[in-house]
């Protein structure tokens, strides 16, 4: 009986495992054969080609206008527009071109030319263009590195200007001195607003007064008079009564858009948005400076098209008519007519969508006394070093003078860093032999426990691991791949100038962590940054769980309710707390000043409170998650205890102290370990209040180090050596949680 029971059940489990395997294959090529079909027709009848850009919102739309006109000329092209922010679209392309993949075309400002170019990721455009059309363009537009062309622009200009609402002025300030004046007398809101964090739009101050910030032979020149004079007369203008004490790009555009703003100082990439918002306006030169009787000198640049190294051979001619075809007279006459571009195209200069704009004849006349964008890489760190130091002198922590020079020192700094191509020496040696002996250890473990993949291959349960496999597949290539092989780069001297050749060189990168000017006070501000939102996580969580687990009214809604701050995604919640901490027109000083009679607070200006906002901000998302957790435990620690300390006289106190604490510390504990390495890792919230570290890189923690090191100073091995680095801390803190967790448990 037991022989046939066992037989019995033998079948039965073979008659499952061949319907799921039959199910799963029916299931697998009933989704695959679809698929496949699909992909082999397009793939048949259509040539896909990617075009990312960074175009805003009215501009999109004629895009797609454009895009839809081409696919109806080229029915066997398909093109996928994708929009992505400026940083975001530098930084996406340069990890998706390196492994050849990427748009096969991109769309963005001159600047990024230079990086890229070094770096290998685009390509030539000669066989993409018809050469003898280019003296129809306008010879910005068309950028060159060492005789290649490697953009071809189809706008000119992206320059900043002076823009003014006709309805509350009649005419701009012709210079320095009536701004001061008119603004001492406008009262109707605020005079001018500007996105005043931004050294972009510090820059053309610095012509103003004779001088440039950054040479032809990318040398930085910021620490000179004319620099000092513009720091002073911006912080002279911020600190009068009309403007706004605090205001970033979205601020700034809102007031004016809004009509709280007279003017705006701001791009000609902005002019369609204001078109589309019904506002009456004319742009000006940004005003002559009244002591040198010289024009404030925007920056120039274009707007163009580059293309992908990696393209393929037969998507070559599909590239080269969309190519022509977004950059010819027709589809340039449609962006000047719509948004008032002006067009990188002589003969379309000529037509009457120009000649008859009123905006493009007036940004004609500011491209006179504009100066042409720089290209090269190093124009990255002395932004990086500019910004840091102008920011300082408009929050009152440094004066122009020092300012200026500590831009120049780090600057320079900057640059040979950038610049440094580190070679192998012996170091190399020792890595490569310890990737020897790693790779010869995973060798033997694989022959040693072979038999685990028989019983894989051919064991009882080959079906369940058939199924574990795709999910093993995902995890490693997209957790272990990419953990192994930046463990691999941070020995590598893999840089901005090294971007596809570079090779292993040692442990240089790790000690030039702790030879890094920054390293340890950001470090000590990371350590203290994960002290304070755990501790406020903690505390808060556990006194609101306490309390819902009160026999309260309404218990469920309170849950609710309290859990919302967690649910929300990080990136829109820091972007609402970043607007309530605004000096101005934040809820929250409005609060501070109308109920509680204090001064309003600057937020985001000083090092302190910049910092305070954030740690306010992750708090607000970091508690409910400890409140849930806590709220489970509670909920699992029998009454009875509580009936017995009752009993036993102890009071309310005593009771938490002897058997709420206790018992809640095996759940509490792990999730204070897990909330701890989420915390020292959170870039979103840094990133986002303080917008990239403001003011003067005063709020950054390791974690928004490493990407400002990555993607703003394309130190991608020294960066991978920091997140190994941090990594560390991390894994050596929680050994030593669970060693201090077994001492406390009696375990040896």
């Amino acid at each position: 009986m037991k022989t046939d029971s066992f037989s019995i059940k033998l079948i039965i489990r073979n008659k499952i495992n061949s319907s799921f395997k039959i199910m799963a294959l029916v299931l697998f090529f009933s989704f695959l054969y679809p698929q496949l079909s699909l992909a082999d027709a397009k793939d048949k009848n259509f040539i896909h080609i990617k075009l990312w850009h960074q175009l805003m919102y009215a501009h999109r739309t004629v895009q797609a206008q454009a895009i839809a006109n081409f696919e109806k000329l080229n029915p066997g092209i398909k093109i996928e527009s994708v929009y992505k922010e400026t940083e975001d679209l530098r930084s996406s392309y340069q990890a998706a071109a390196l492994v050849g993949g990427g748009p096969e075309l991109i769309y963005g400002p001159s600047d990024q030319v230079g990086p890229l170019q070094i770096m290998g990721l685009i390509a030539p455009m000669q066989d993409y263009l018809d050469l003898t059309g280019l003296n129809d363009f306008d010879p910005l537009s068309i950028i060159k590195v060492q005789d290649q062309i490697y953009m071809l622009g189809d706008t000119v200009g992206n320059h900043i200007s002076l823009i003014y609402n006709k309805k509350l002025i009649s005419a701009p300030p012709q210079n320095t001195k009536e701004m001061f004046e008119q603004g001492a007398k406008y009262k109707n809101g605020f005079y001018i607003v500007w996105p005043m964090q931004e050294p972009y739009f510090f820059v053309p101050w610095i012509a103003g007064f004779g001088g440039q910030f950054i040479t032809a032979m990318a040398e930085p020149q910021l620490d000179q008079p004319a620099v000092t004079q513009a720091l002073a007369l911006v912080k002279k203008l911020k600190e009068s009564s009309f403007v706004p004490k605090e205001a970033d790009y979205e601020t700034a555009n809102a007031l004016f858009k809004e009509g709280k703003a007279a003017m705006i100082i701001n791009g000609d990439w902005s002019w369609g948005d204001y078109q589309k918002a019904g506002i009456d306006f004319s742009i000006a030169r940004l005003p002559m400076i009244s002591e040198t009787k010289l024009w404030p000198s925007p920056l120039v640049a274009t707007k163009g098209y580059s293309v992908n190294a990696s393209i393929k051979p037969e998507k070559r001619e599909a590239v080269k008519k969309l190519l022509e075809y977004l950059t010819s007279a027709e589809v340039q006459a449609l962006y000047s007519k719509e948004v008032s571009t002006m067009p990188a195209r002589l003969s379309v200069r000529l037509t009457p969508t120009v000649t008859e704009n009123e905006l493009l004849q007036k940004s004609a006349d500011i491209l006179l006394v504009g100066t042409p964008m720089p290209i090269f890489p190093e124009l990255r760190a002395v932004w990086d070093s500019l910004r840091a130091q102008y920011q300082s002198v408009l929050g009152g922590s440094s004066d122009p003078v020092t300012a200026a020079k500590m831009a120049q020192s780090e600057a320079l700094r900057q640059i040979k860093v950038m610049n440094e191509i580190r070679q192998p020496d012996e170091q190399a040696y020792v890595v490569k032999g310890l990737i020897l002996l790693f790779a010869l250890f995973l060798i033997y473990k694989l022959i040693k426990e072979r038999g685990i993949f028989k019983e894989i291959i051919f064991g009882e349960y080959r079906l369940g691991y058939a199924f574990l496999i795709p999910a093993a597949l995902v995890v490693t290539l997209v957790i272990v791949f990419p953990f192994f092989y930046n463990i691999f780069i941070s020995f590598s001297n893999l840089s901005l100038k090294t971007f596809q050749d570079w090779s292993i060189t040692g442990f240089h990168n790790y000690f030039d962590i702790f030879k890094e000017p920054q390293f340890f006070s950001v470090f000590l501000k990371t350590l203290l940054w994960t002290f304070l939102n755990l501790f406020f996580h903690v505390s808060i969580g556990l006194v609101l769980a306490l309390v819902l687990d009160d026999l309260i009214p309404f218990k469920g809604l309170w849950r609710t309710l309290l859990i919302i701050p967690w649910a929300v995604p990080q990136y829109i919640s820091a972007l609402t707390w970043r607007g309530m901490f605004n000096q101005e027109f934040g809820p929250i000083n409005q609060i501070l000043t109308e109920f509680m009679h204090m001064s309003p607070v600057e937020w985001l200006s000083r090092p302190f409170e910049a910092f305070s906002a954030c740690l306010l901000t992750n708090v607000w998302l970091g508690f409910p998650f400890m409140m849930m957790v806590t709220l489970g435990g509670l909920q699992g620690i029998p009454k009875e205890l509580y009936e017995a300390a009752r009993v036993d006289g102890g009071n309310a106190l005593h009771r938490f102290r002897y058997v709420t604490w206790p018992l809640l510390q095996p759940v509490l504990m792990p999730s204070i370990v897990l909330g701890g390495i989420w915390t020292f890792n959170n870039l979103n919230v840094v990133w986002l209040v303080s917008n990239a570290g403001e003011p003067a890189d005063s709020t950054h923690i390791l974690v928004s180090y490493v990407y400002k090191s990555a993607f703003n100073l394309y130190r991608y091995g020294f960066s991978a050596a920091l997140s190994v680095v941090i990594f560390l801390m991390l894994l050596l803190a929680t050994l030593f949680y669970f060693k201090i967790s077994k001492s406390e448990k009696g375990n040896p």
